[in-house]
């Protein structure tokens, strides 16, 4: 009698389990034949997630649910991408990405441009460069794959020349030939970190990555003393995926959207020159 009772209890409790796994089985069919297909992209958060963030609704107009992860650092969103746990990400331009490429052998490609964060000059004791002092003091960050982007804009602006020849993306410290006015550079701050050193005026002036200047509430357009150019600018960040993704239909569309006539109006309209549109007027 014991053992036609525990059969039987058996029997109801395998029935139950078969039922809730069809009625999960199911729900997950249900989702994929509604042909919404996600993308999880990581990104920085200022304008990166903004922007990704107004860009959501477009792709849902196409069948995309966009899942945004949010990265503070630049090593992470690289890393995560080549173990298969991002679809992409958005936070790098061309000589970043290149040189990323060449330290960790990542099979990565440019997917699309979107935007430009121009680098600028702040400083809390001098209101242009001009006003620099002899022997002034300028605090830069410690990536060097950004050193040839700042010493080219201060070569630009007339603060210093170059070796001729030298490649201008990969341009070091190492590579100045005049310094008029015996500038001290100082490149051991991480990125993230300069815009408290500016606020604790611990120079004459600071070179400052557009993101983070705007993460801290500052206008690069209104706020620095010197703004890197637009012209030929080899900065544009870009949508990164792995080699071959690039191909993907959800991929194409959202290279798409970001580059849309909608998404670059809000870049313009939003940060009023301190982000700039890759795609022109």
């Amino acid at each position: 009698m014991k053992k036609t009772l525990l059969a039987i209890l058996l029997a109801v409790f395998t029935t139950a389990l078969v039922a809730c796994g069809g009625a999960e089985q199911g729900e997950g069919t249900e989702g994929a034949e509604s042909g919404t297909k996600t993308l999880k992209v990581g990104a920085s958060p200022v304008p990166h997630v903004e922007i990704l963030e107004e860009a959501k609704p477009l792709l849902e107009e196409k069948g995309i649910e966009l899942d945004i992860v949010e990265f503070t650092d630049y090593i992470l969103p690289n890393k995560t991408l080549a173990e298969d746990e991002l679809d992409a990400n958005y936070f790098q331009h061309e000589p970043y990405l290149e040189s990323q490429i060449a330290d960790n052998d990542y099979k990565f490609v440019n997917a699309g441009g979107v935007h430009i964060e121009p680098i600028g000059v702040y400083s809390k004791r001098h209101k242009s460069l001009e006003d620099l002092p002899e022997g002034a003091k300028i605090i830069m960050s410690n990536s060097v794959a950004d050193h040839g982007r700042m010493l080219s804009m201060l070569e630009e602006k007339g603060l210093i020349k170059l070796k001729e020849g030298v490649e201008k993306t990969e341009a070091t410290l190492e590579d100045i030939a005049e310094n008029p006015k015996n500038i001290e550079f100082q490149a051991d701050i991480e990125a993230p970190l300069l815009t408290k050193a500016y606020e604790n005026d611990e120079a004459d002036a600071f070179l400052i990555n557009g993101n983070y200047a705007l993460q801290e509430g500052l206008n690069p357009a209104e706020d620095s003393i010197a703004l890197e150019s637009p012209d030929n600018n080899p900065y544009v960040n870009l949508v990164v995926v792995r080699e071959g993704d690039e191909s993907r239909e959800e991929i194409k569309a959202l290279v798409e959207v970001l580059q849309s006539k909608e998404i670059q109006e809000f870049i313009k309209t939003k940060y009023e020159g301190s982000v700039l549109s890759a795609q022109g007027e």
